[in-house]
């Protein structure tokens, strides 16, 4: 089978080891100080589905769909493993992107289009799974400054851009506790990412990281959760864009990863059914992320986001919960291109 791994990196020069050092930093780190190099993984999962007697390779299309239809035509894969997340410097485009591989009628792994809208508008997916008697945060969405800032919401508040993910537009200052502060971060979200403001009721509690695995028969994998235990006063307990993505930031080295997490059985059974509900509600599939809340004032789950097509790097996120539940690393990336062939397969039987 010919797997084309695509991503979309215009840029991939920007991509080089971090030249900082621990005793540069003010903080003790937890984990190694290279910066996130995403090309290289792309080529580590070329290099594992090739071990599993996969023709895999990988292709940046750089903002040009003219790479992709002209690869497309010459090498013909069996299936693209879709790793584009923003084209155009525009994060709402990835269900475009998915919407023209199914106008060529090519087989792709995660997330349709729908799937990918509905989870990139944050208020609308709350609005799906409160349809169905799930507890998300209570919000307002604010779509200009010139209306009242007394929104009948707890304090304290966390303002995010509505139509972002990956934690982009969330960092120390997102949590707000007063009406000024909360003027003044919604201000920001419009300014930098030229969106409306989602405000939610911050929860207080544990956060869990609730990874969904398959496609027609999805299956819960290990919980995992963010001990943010280690977090200096100085820094909210959550994970915000930093803690992500910036090695050289403090908080990407005091949000520790526990998996699985330590759970009651009837708080993990209710979250496992949650995150099922969740992504056939939202519709993703073959591989997806559900990131809740457990309140600590009320010892309730609250889901946070749905998160289709998640970081697949290896020892993190999803791959962390797919390890603890005996597969590797190479395995499970052959199982999602699996899903996305036998998709394939069942079109042309039917």
């Amino acid at each position: 089978m010919k797997v084309a791994i695509v991503y979309n990196e215009v840029n991939p020069d920007l991509y080089q080891k971090t030249k900082g050092k621990a005793k540069d930093l003010d903080f003790k780190p937890v984990f190694a100080l290279e910066s996130l190099n995403p090309i290289s993984e792309y080529e580590d999962m070329a290099k594992s589905l090739q071990k599993v007697g996969y023709d895999a390779y990988t292709l940046n299309i750089m903002d040009s769909l003219q790479i992709l239809t002209k690869d497309l035509e010459k090498n013909k894969p069996d299936v693209v493993f879709n790793l584009v997340e923003i084209f155009k410097d525009q994060p709402r485009l990835e269900m475009s992107f998915t919407g023209i591989l199914e106008l060529l009628n090519v087989t792709y792994t995660g997330a349709p289009p729908m799937a990918l809208g509905t989870c990139q508008n944050k208020t609308l997916t709350k609005r799906i799974l409160g349809t169905l008697g799930i507890r998300t945060p209570r919000y307002k969405i604010i779509k200009d400054m010139d209306r009242s800032f007394r929104l009948g919401l707890r304090y304290p508040l966390i303002v995010k851009p509505a139509w972002e993910d990956a934690s982009v537009g969330i960092d120390n200052d997102s949590i707000v506790n007063n009406v000024d502060a909360l003027k003044k971060r919604t201000e920001y979200v419009f300014n930098s990412f030229k969106q409306p403001a989602l405000v939610e009721e911050f929860i207080v509690g544990r956060e869990l990281n609730v990874s969904v695995f398959g496609d027609k028969n999805p299956t819960v994998l290990p919980i995992s959760e963010i001990d943010f235990s280690r977090m200096p006063e100085n820094l909210h307990p959550i994970v915000s864009f930093q803690a992500k993505w910036d090695p050289m930031h403090e908080a990407y080295h005091k949000t520790i990863p526990i998996c699985p997490a330590i759970l009651p059985d009837e708080i993990r059974e209710e979250a496992e059914r949650m995150a099922l509900q969740c992504v056939q509600a939202v519709g993703t599939r073959d591989y997806s992320r559900v990131d809740m809340r457990l309140s600590k004032e009320d010892n309730k789950l609250y889901v946070l986001e749905v998160n289709p097509n998640p970081d697949l790097t290896e020892g993190a996120g999803f791959m962390r919960s797919a390890k603890h539940a005996g597969y590797s690393y190479k395995k499970t990336l052959k199982m999602i291109v699996d899903f996305a062939y036998e998709r394939k397969q069942s079109a042309i039987s039917r």
